[in-house]
């Protein structure tokens, strides 16, 4: 009987490494799987949102006609003075050759519309912005009956100076 158990001991601590190392081969083999399977999902999913974002139009290159700085009165005990320069943003390069065109008609239309103020309604950033709204509508205006308006989008001030 001595002879007879260590052989039947011998046969099941063999079997239990071999067990083992199949659980690991295994093991590591589902966890490459997933691995595999999570790259491909995530490729996938990454080229699945690239046509969307190629969809989206290219933002507009915006088109600014730049006035040359002007000088106006303002209404103040005293000479006092507003000193300005503006650039005109426009919708197309129609809209830019028709201000280009008709400038000296434009630049007075604009010194009109600024002179005779008060230099306290001109000092806070939303007298500013109102003003500039003023401008732009003003400069939008037809020229004449056959003309349409002028297609100025925005007006922004490079120089702004009372004294």
């Amino acid at each position: 009987m001595a002879t007879s158990t260590p052989a039947a001991t011998a046969a099941p601590a063999a079997a239990a490494p071999r067990s083992s190392k199949l659980l690991i081969v295994l093991l590591v083999g589902v966890a490459v799987l997933a691995a595999g399977a999570a790259g491909y999902m995530y490729f996938q999913h990454k080229s699945a949102g690239a046509p969307v974002e190629a969809a989206k139009p290219p933002p507009e290159k915006p088109i600014f006609v730049t006035l040359e700085p002007m000088t106006v009165n303002l209404q103040a005990e005293g000479r006092k003075y507003l000193h300005v320069g503006m650039s005109l943003k426009v919708k197309d390069e129609a809209s830019k050759a028709q201000v280009v065109e008709f400038m000296p008609e434009l630049r007075s239309r604009a010194l009109l519309t600024l002179s005779n103020r008060a230099p306290d309604t001109l000092m806070s950033t939303e007298d500013k912005s109102r003003i500039a709204d003023e401008v732009r509508d003003e400069l939008n205006r037809p020229l004449n009956d056959t003309l349409p308006p002028q297609g100025i989008v925005g007006v922004s001030f490079n120089t702004f100076v009372v004294q």
